[in-house]
């Protein structure tokens, strides 16, 4: 997939300079073309799709991040991105790249419900033959925009074409998402081809496969590109690959392998998602309801809640209160906990906002919408569903003997269609201010923090996910660190522990606000996470300071791969970051430590590594 800037700028930002909207017009004004990446059937060796991916003209925005952290800038990236699909569907129709092949074409998360679809539908309808479209998706889209991600894939699926899962394994909510999407196509992230294999490998492919099992979804592996990935791929279930062994993307059909025909699955059946539909609706007709008092409810929810904890990150909860009166102290706490243990949380009722409660995402339901008078939690897992349904009969009196009608079923169909039902409803992910240049700082020179950024921070160390990066707080982080630790010990490998600190993010804090200086650190863990393999770990320890733990290294060369790693780190993060078209150059150190050569505990390891251990300036 094209790479962007992590993200959202939903608001008309400054001009950019002249020459960069000068060939941001030219890449909008037909300056785009695609190349298009051979996607292998790997039982025949034929090639049955293409992946089409956007170029820009030669100049500043040749290169695909490039444009479209230039068009963002300019406020204009629903126009690229629909030009992106445009450019795709004439290079496929010019290559003749139709019907039996298959192309496979992105579409940016933040631009979902306004992509122009029936503009290109008209343009493959033009073409002198059938086109075939699949259109690649990120659970990250789901998690940002999942009413407006459920409805288009919907839309999509009438137009007639079939939906891919893109990075399936970079973030552990993608496995719980599948069933919600119900992705014809699973991409698995490169780096399970190319790293080792380990447990969170062996539970993320169990999930696939599943998943691939009762529906007949289509696995993908992609980043092959030697003979040992190849049979890494075969060996996780793949029956597509796509990657440099097959072929580098090209202006046209691969001339090598010969052609063939990609079979997707039947249509899977689902009650479309419009916002109307509740969850309580979902149960099937026949399925018997009881009687209860809210105070059995209650037990009944914490009952499910924990269930959710012991399913962890791979979790999707999502909970009606009927209003926000109903979000008590004690409910507050059991909801962070669920937020710390779990993939993604969210909430409904009438009163609540787009985020009631740290980590956890929500909307206000209007008084006439029939979930108002609902008392619904779902929990849904790879290999766990479960929900409670219920429906309030308008009894009066003491709020804990107030009446219900409800069932709680184990039903993984019915408790997917539930989930759907509650996630048409969550409101997108509250949108933040672009950040302005800043210049290059000092690391050296101690940066401002504000009182607000310092209780975020607080936050963040405390929190089991940080709610502005997605990352495992400070105590999860050390939790993790323990683990691996523990594992290096006993198992006769070295964990290499690597401290990551940033100056420059207070003055953006301090000059254009929390939520800017949020983005920017988005930005920075996108870059840390491209330069780490599947398993490794990574977390926010403070509000500029990281952790990343590399385990499994050998130890006769540990000390020179962690100073590897160490200059990756610092040379990704030491590169400009282009916002509004301008540069943003953030100081960076990173240190380093060993277990068990410099210490064999998390403290004394993150110690070292923060003292200078293995140092990288920037």
């Amino acid at each position: 997939m094209a790479a962007v800037v992590a993200g959202r700028w939903d608001q008309v930002l400054p001009d950019l300079p002249a020459p960069l909207a000068a060939a941001l017009d030219q890449v909008l004004d037909g300056g785009l073309h695609s190349l298009f990446q051979p996607i292998v059937d790997l039982d025949t060796d034929r090639v049955v799709a293409y992946e089409a991916l956007a170029r820009g003209p030669e100049g500043p925005l040749a290169a695909p991040d490039a444009m479209f952290a230039a068009a963002r800038a300019a406020g204009r990236l629903a126009e690229l991105d629909g030009a992106c699909r445009a450019a795709a569907f004439r290079g496929a129709v010019d290559q003749g790249l139709l019907a039996p092949t298959t192309v496979f074409v992105n579409v940016e998360p933040e631009v979902l419900d306004t992509a122009p679809l029936a503009d290109l539908l008209a343009i493959a309808g033009s073409a002198p033959g059938e086109l075939r479209v699949v259109l690649e998706v990120t659970e990250r889209a789901l998690a940002s925009r999942p009413a407006e991600l459920l409805r288009t894939v919907e839309r999509v699926r009438r137009l007639g074409w079939a939906i891919a899962l893109d990075d399936v394994g970079a973030d552990p909510m993608s496995l719980s998402f599948m069933p919600l999407l119900r992705p014809d196509v699973v991409k698995l992230d490169l780096r399970l081809v190319q790293g080792r294999p380990g447990a969170a490998v062996a539970r993320m492919m169990n999930a696939v496969n599943a998943y691939a099992e009762s529906t007949g979804a289509l696995v993908l592996a992609e980043g092959i590109e030697t003979p040992a990935h190849l049979e890494a791929a075969l060996s996780l279930g793949a029956v597509l690959g796509q990657g440099w062994f097959f072929g580098r993307p090209a202006a046209g059909r691969a001339a090598d392998r010969p052609a063939g025909e990609l079979v997707l699955p039947a249509p899977q059946a689902g009650t479309p998602v419009d916002g109307t539909d509740s969850p309580f609706g979902c149960l099937p007709g026949g399925t018997r309801l009881r009687r209860s008092p809210k105070s059995l409810l209650v037990e009944l929810s914490k009952q499910l809640e924990r269930e959710a904890v012991g399913v962890g990150e791979t979790c999707v909860v999502a909970a009606t209160f009927q209003e926000a009166r109903h979000v008590t102290p004690s409910t507050e706490r059991r909801y962070a906990e669920l937020a710390a243990a779990t993939g993604f949380v969210c909430a409904v009722g009438e009163g609540l906002d787009a985020e009631p409660l740290p980590g956890i995402r929500g909307a206000t339901l209007a008084p006439s919408d029939p979930v108002r008078d609902e008392w619904d939690v779902v929990v849904l897992g790879p290999h766990f569903a479960a929900a409670l349904l219920a429906r309030d009969l308008g009894s009066t009196g003491p709020d804990a003997d107030r009446q219900f009608e409800y069932a709680l079923t184990y039903d993984r169909a019915t408790v997917v269609e539930a989930a759907r039902a509650l996630l048409s409803r969550i409101a997108p992910r509250p949108t933040v201010p672009a950040p302005v240049t800043l210049p290059a700082t000092d690391p050296a020179i101690p940066q401002p923090r504000t009182p607000a950024s310092e209780h975020r921070a607080h936050l963040a160390e405390l929190a089991g996910t940080d709610p502005a990066t997605g990352l495992p707080g400070r105590v999860r982080t050390q939790e993790v660190l323990d683990v691996a630790a523990w594992n290096a010990r006993t198992g006769g490998d070295v964990l290499a522990v690597l401290t990551v600190d940033l100056t420059g993010v207070g003055v953006v804090a301090e000059r254009f606000g929390e939520l800017a200086a949020d983005d920017v650190l988005r930005a920075a863990v996108h870059r840390l996470g491209r330069r780490l393999r599947h398993g490794d770990v990574l977390g926010r320890l403070g509000a500029t300071r990281f952790a990343v733990g590399v385990p499994g290294l050998a130890p006769a060369t540990a000390a020179r791969e962690a100073a590897r790693i160490a200059d990756g780190l610092a040379d990704a993060l030491g590169t400009p970051f282009v916002v509004a078209g301008e540069q943003l150059v953030l100081g960076v150190r990173v240190g380093s430590a060993l277990c068990p050569d410099d210490a064999d505990d998390v403290a004394g390891l993150l110690g070292i590594a923060a003292g200078g251990g293995g140092g990288v300036r920037r």
